[in-house]
């Protein structure tokens, strides 16, 4: 039996409104989803925006002992927005579908793993006579997972279940957004205005009476001096925050100087599991991880898986079913205040079920620390892994130690690595030897890109 696994990293519900990312923010998430190869084992068949490069493919299925030539990879054409995403009118294309219709058959695929199970995926499934296969497909089909990933949802699910969030409310008309911008900076804090959908950070913005604020989840702080500064900021952005009106706004406390940590689950017919915790670097917007949640005390950590099944057990009631991230941060005075939950693959879940479950034994796995970062500068794929290689720095199953490319070369000239160590000063010890590198030679590559077609 196999599995088909489908990249869609970036959807709606995930950022709101497709139209509002840039082509690089686009191009950047056609990459992206190119790691769900990591999850790919014998046998499976895989559905990404773009085929991927033979190089980067090689060393996955290298470091996962994965049979490459058992795999079938397959690409849609492009459609109306191009390659760079998975968007339903290319998973609609009638071609496309007949090929992976008929390859699920062979294949005798009987579990669907996507990114993201919105409704396009239940369409895309249930063409492929997969329906079965696609695990809580009635809460997806119900546009459940919105509900899930919404920021304006889970302020109302964290009440009823009774978890720490932020002081704020939802708002959904400007005067009430004002209103509750002026009360917090009157009472001298900061604003945190955060979009219904959106990931990474990338949705919040920080509002504040004075200078000085250190922004993190968040791109920038504004400074409003006055009332008058509050409305016209609020008129400014307002469509941009809600995508005209249309989403509700969540506006709540700024809690300065905190770590943001999380605790990750999977969500099955029999009830949730943790799979793992794990630190999120923000820089001011998320640039990594530590897996695992290395900030919190033995308590702490307690608090925000306990405190995070919780939550879980609402949503499995709910209906939804897949990796569910749960996220908080983590305040000076060491309490724990719940932020949002994801209904999806997350940054981190190739770390836990892949690195951790599959590339570690389970003698190794308790005594490792991952730190995983974006932005290594080098000429080429290629050029890295010769780089570590040279250097001794490759990930060794053998000790269960080194740097492992996450990620294939991104359009901006970088990498994502996870250094794997026995503890945190070690792991920043190597990243410290990548980043004060001078740029890998470039090594030339045959190896080619392709929009369409399979593999």
């Amino acid at each position: 039996m196999a599995s088909l696994i489908i990249g869609n990293s970036r959807t709606k519900d995930m950022v709101g409104e497709m139209a509002m990312l840039t082509p690089d923010e686009r191009e950047h998430a056609g990459y992206a989803a190119l790691r769900v190869l990591w999850f790919a084992k014998v046998g499976d068949v895989v559905v990404l925006p773009r085929l991927p490069r033979a190089d980067y493919l090689a060393y996955i299925v290298g470091h996962t002992r994965t049979d490459i030539d058992s795999l079938t990879i397959l690409a849609p054409p492009p459609g109306n927005d191009g390659e760079d995403l998975l968007t339903p009118d290319r998973m609609a294309d009638t071609a496309f579908r007949e090929r992976l219709r008929a390859t699920v058959r062979e294949r005798r695929v009987n579990d669907v793993l996507a990114v993201y199970t919105d409704a396009a995926i239940v369409d895309l499934v249930d063409a492929v006579n997969l329906a079965g296969a696609l695990p809580g497909r009635p809460f997806a089909a119900a546009r459940g997972a919105s509900l899930i990933n919404s920021k304006v949802v889970f302020r109302a699910l964290a009440a009823g279940v009774g978890v720490a969030v932020a002081p704020g409310r939802v708002v959904t008309e400007p005067g009430e957004a004002v209103r509750m911008v002026g009360e917090l900076l009157a009472d001298g804090h900061s604003a945190m205005l955060k979009k219904e959908f959106q990931c990474g950070g990338f949705g919040n913005e920080i509002v504040s009476a004075t200078d000085g604020v250190r922004p993190a989840g968040s791109n920038r702080v504004v400074v409003l001096s006055d009332d008058t500064a509050i409305e016209n900021y609020v008129a400014q952005r307002w469509d941009w925050l809600t995508v005209g009106g249309r989403d509700g706004l969540v506006v709540e406390r700024y809690l300065p100087d905190c770590d943001t940590v999380y605790a990750e689950y999977l969500l099955r017919d029999e009830g949730p599991g943790l799979i793992g915790t794990g630190q999120i670097l923000m820089e001011p917007v998320a640039v990594g991880e530590i897996v695992p949640a290395l900030p919190l005390t033995e308590a702490g950590h307690a608090e925000l898986v306990n405190e995070g099944e919780r939550l879980c057990q609402c949503i499995h009631t709910m209906g939804y079913r897949g990796y569910l991230s749960i996220d908080a941060i983590l305040t000076p005075t060491g309490d724990i205040v719940f932020t949002e939950t994801n209904g999806r693959m997350s940054g981190g879940t190739h770390l836990h079920t892949v690195v951790r479950e599959r590339l570690l034994t389970a003698a190794q796995r308790p005594d490792r620390v991952l730190l995983e970062r974006q932005g290594w500068t080098v000429q080429s794929f290629a050029a890295a892994d010769q780089w570590l290689t040279r250097n001794d720095l490759g990930f060794d199953p053998v000790t269960g130690t080194g740097v492992l490319l996450t990620s294939d070369h991104l359009p901006d000239g970088t990498v994502t690595y996870c250094i794997v160590a026995p503890d945190l000063a070690a792991a920043t010890a190597v990243a410290s030897k990548l980043v004060s590198t001078p740029r890998t030679t470039d090594l030339a590559s045959t190896a080619s890109r392709t929009s369409g077609g399979a593999l």
